[in-house]
């Protein structure tokens, strides 16, 4: 069973050694691929002496398609299962064994890390607006309950792997949109408890006022876009 686990980064100097040496103390034997984001700072540099496999991209692509070239690289090499995992220092490496056994368990094609099952998790305001609107959505249209579909968390099984590496127009934005294409589109999608921690180095992409609702906005756009065209196949 070869599991990799695809970290994609974009200017993350301050975060993405110790992200790395986090990974690299779990026993669990998965592969690392970080995928560099066109970094203007000295990411780049940083990742030459880590012994850890690197995709540059020449130029800055985003956080969406960043995470489907690591997952064409996985479906290229037949990886088993996708462990997509945050450059910022966010998520804890000790939870990667227990989303690939939810996977194994339930016979799913998706699992994702929920911050939420437990209760504990603070989040800040828009982002805790947009996962309340978001699991509303995607219980209303695909009658399954998922506590945190903008959790970034997430275990892939081949059948994702190979959807989300063969797609044409993969999305900008992959959180609920991707979540209510699969459940449409009959993939079966399970959640599995996890802490997070917050962002202490950086800049997060969701910083300030204007980017979470542009972000917002732009979700609920595809996600409208992906219904008509479900409902559309449908007929």
């Amino acid at each position: 069973m070869k599991t990799l686990v695809v970290v994609p980064v974009y200017n993350e100097s301050k975060n993405i050694l110790k992200v790395i040496d986090e990974l690299k103390k779990e026993k669990y034997p998965y592969d690392i691929l970080i995928v560099n984001d066109a970094s203007t700072d000295n990411t780049l540099e940083l990742l030459k002496n880590t012994g850890v496999k690197v995709i540059s991209n020449t130029f800055n692509m985003g956080y969406a398609h960043s995470i489907q070239l690591g997952i064409r690289y996985a479906y290229k090499y037949s990886y088993d299962y996708v462990v997509l995992f945050d450059g910022d220092t966010q998520h804890i490496a000790s939870y990667i064994p227990k989303l690939i056994e939810k996977n194994i368990e339930t016979k799913s094609d998706l699992v994702i890390g929920s911050r939420y099952l437990d209760g504990s998790y603070k989040q800040y305001f828009f982002r805790l607006v947009g996962t309340k609107l978001f699991s509303i959505l995607i219980r209303l249209f695909c009658h399954k309950k998922i506590t945190d579909p903008l959790s970034g968390m997430q275990c892939l099984n081949k059948r994702v792997i190979k959807y989300y590496a063969c797609m044409e127009n993969y999305p900008n934005i992959v959180d609920a949109n991707l979540i209510i294409d699969l459940l449409l589109k009959g993939y079966k999608i399970e959640e599995v408890p996890v802490k997070m921690r917050n962002r202490v180095e950086g800049k997060s992409m969701h910083s300030g006022i204007f980017k979470p609702i542009k972000y917002m906005i732009s979700i609920i756009y595809a996600i409208i876009v992906i219904l008509i065209i479900n409902i559309g196949r449908s007929r």
